[in-house]
């Protein structure tokens, strides 16, 4: 499952649950891109559970999207990342270090509250 959440006007919520195929990469990008347009300094929140990694045709579908995907980036202010897995939580965190303008942290699953404060505060 990939699905592109409006939580208001200036925050998404991404849920990624499983194995993804190719046409639900290209449906959950086309709706983030599309849900994103206009966003500035908005937030996101990760919820990624039971991952598995996607399928090659998905990746190959995320590979044609890339310069899409590069833009929408600035966008976004902060992005918090919930998973149950370790690895997961850790590559966020490495992320928000590589990618300029944009602060990411990761949390555990319980630690769903803390995530959605964090996403509040100012940046």
């Amino acid at each position: 499952m990939f699905e592109i959440i409006e939580k208001s006007p200036n925050r998404l919520d991404i849920v990624i649950r499983g194995q993804i195929d190719a046409d639900e990469m290209r449906a959950g990008l086309d709706a983030l891109i599309e849900k994103s347009d206009g966003m500035r300094g908005a937030a996101m929140l990760y919820r990624i559970t039971d991952f598995s990694l996607p399928t090659l045709g998905a990746i190959g579908v995320e590979m044609t999207q890339l310069p899409q995907l590069f833009s929408l980036i600035g966008r976004f202010a902060k992005c918090a990342v919930i998973s149950d897995e370790g690895w997961i939580q850790k590559a966020a965190q490495i992320e928000g270090a590589l990618i300029p303008g944009l602060k990411i942290k990761s949390f555990a699953l319980d630690q769903e509250a803390a995530a959605e404060a964090w996403l509040a505060a100012s940046a």
